[in-house]
């Protein structure tokens, strides 16, 4: 395995009518897949916010941004391998020897409905070694049934309603890569992160399930696995890996811009 160094930036710039509470999940933890060597978190204007970590272990902030402008500028660098690994033949892992973290990503969840795809799931992967392999023949379905279309989801889809679609976005793509690995008993999560390579650039979205005693990565958006990827947040799908939500009364988002790029080996 090879590893890069990344320089990764995300800015979002919202007019809030009213104080509104926020929930942030845009900062990267260190882990056996990812280092974070420097990081750099803004809010203009500058406003008081208290940090937990979820159940998923994601760091969560919680504030409450001012009537008027609000900016949120994040940046860090990051050491990540330059491709995910790959596992052929990885086997299939007992339900009662999983660890007992992966249980959630076994259950139905409200964009994951994998009780509804036992069937669909067991034709597909007919003939297939239990395992790694099963997830990698779900995700050659999804690209060649399904096209990918960044920009074109605002609206979260679910597992049931993107596999009755043509196109759609990494996100719902993923949600029914989860939906049929889990429907094999399978434990299967959404990773939401930064993907160096992705065309047009934007935060992007993945699923990993586990098999061969680990996590791996599955991606029905790309030909292949190369690329340093950036994993923000994990959870069971959609509902639980939102980088902002807000509440109360609607907020205009104005922009959102997001850059990844590979730089050399930071020196402080």
């Amino acid at each position: 395995m090879c590893f890069m160094w990344l320089h990764a930036s995300c800015l979002l710039d919202f007019n809030i009518p009213v104080d509104t509470p926020f929930l942030l999940m845009l900062r990267p933890r260190s882990g056996d897949q990812q280092w974070v060597a420097r990081e750099q978190y803004v809010l203009n204007p500058s406003v008081s916010a208290i940090e937990f970590t979820d159940p998923f272990g994601n760091l969560c902030q919680r504030l409450v941004a001012p009537a008027g402008s609000f900016l949120v500028q994040t940046s860090f660098d990051i050491q990540v391998a330059d491709s995910s690994d790959a596992a052929p033949g990885a086997f299939f892992v007992p339900v009662e020897q999983l660890p007992e973290e992966t249980l959630p990503f076994l259950l139905p969840s409200r964009y994951c409905e994998s009780d509804r795809f036992t069937q669909m799931a067991s034709s597909l992967v007919e003939g297939i070694s239990p395992g790694y392999d099963q997830c990698n023949k779900i995700v050659e379905y999804i690209r060649t049934n399904i096209k990918y279309a960044p920009g074109e989801g605002q609206e979260i889809i679910s597992a049931c309603e993107v596999n009755e679609r043509s196109q759609a976005v990494c996100r719902d793509m993923a949600h029914l890569g989860i939906a049929c690995c889990r429907a094999l008993s399978i434990p299967a999560r959404l990773v939401v992160g930064y993907l160096e390579t992705l065309q047009p650039m934007d935060l992007h979205a993945w699923f990993e399930a586990y098999v061969g005693g680990r996590w791996y990565t599955f991606d029905p958006t790309q030909n292949n696995l190369n690329g340093g990827r950036v994993a923000i947040a994990y959870g069971r799908d959609a509902a639980d890996v939102a980088v902002y939500t807000q509440f109360g009364d609607p907020v205009d988002l104005l922009r959102m811009e997001v850059s990844v790029e590979q730089v050399s080996p930071p020196q402080y």
